[in-house]
């Protein structure tokens, strides 16, 4: 039972030192739970007249603004797991017989919170904007696994970048790509839309599939192959940034 046990504790106590690391940086709460908001305000009232998606555009674009809600928040988690490796404080964590996995999983953990609060205010401003959604309450459990598939992986996977990372800066800098990549996919605008290159870029990489399986869900019209390619991708890249941060903790700490 204390085998059971000791890494579930370890693991409460690290989350909780998370959420107050969280609770003291206004940016980092800016980023994760404002900042898609304000995205949305952006996208909906100043671009939305713009942009012809078949329908109304807060419609069409709010599956693209919850991904990045879950996206704004990755560079917080980055940052305070490459602060962590670069204060000492993974040594200290050891010589105190904490629990590896427990120190990861406290940052995992932390991010998809924060993440779930990120989606629910976008969400709610949605709403408030106009967005409704005819779908039922099996497809609305679909979308919120498909949400919380996408969350994992993306925690994951930002977990591992930031213990590579050499610095808090350079781990900021390295989550980049994971905050840009749903500006170019079918997130804003269909894909169809945009220019050669660009399209097929947007067509194949991993945000688009999971975009178009939230997309299918909240209007009432699931994807099996959309989804089926979304949990592929975040199967993958939770694989990936699961083991990849367990070798570079090993490794590093």
């Amino acid at each position: 039972m204390i085998t059971l046990t000791a890494p579930l504790a370890d693991s409460s106590i690290m989350l909780r030192r998370n959420f107050k690391h969280i609770a003291r940086s206004p940016v980092t709460i800016f980023n994760a739970a404002l900042m898609p908001v304000v995205m949305m305000l952006i996208f909906v009232y100043v671009f939305g007249s713009a942009f012809d998606v078949g329908g109304d555009y807060i419609d069409y674009a709010t599956p693209g603004l919850i991904l990045l809600a879950i996206s704004y928040g990755l560079s917080g988690t980055a940052v305070s797991v490459s602060g962590d490796m670069a204060k000492g404080i993974i040594n200290r964590f050891k010589v105190m017989d904490v629990s590896r996995g427990a120190v990861l999983t406290g940052h995992v953990v932390a991010t998809i919170l924060t993440n779930a609060v990120a989606i629910a205010a976008v969400l709610a401003v949605a709403f408030a904007l106009g967005f409704r959604s005819p779908a039922t309450a099996l497809e609305w459990l679909g979308a919120i696994g498909v949400m919380a598939a996408t969350s994992v992986a993306a925690s994951w996977l930002t977990v591992a970048l930031g213990m590579a990372a050499k610095t808090p800066e350079s781990a900021g800098m390295s989550v980049v790509p994971l905050i840009m990549l749903p500006f170019v996919s079918s997130a804003i605008v269909p894909a169809e839309k945009m220019g050669q290159g660009v399209r097929q870029f947007a067509q194949y990489q991993p945000f688009t599939p999971i975009i178009e399986s939230l997309r299918g869900f909240l209007t009432g019209h699931p994807s099996g192959g959309y989804t089926a390619a979304a949990l592929a991708w975040c199967a993958g890249i939770g694989i990936i940034g699961f083991l990849w941060s367990r070798a570079t903790f090993s490794k590093r700490a």
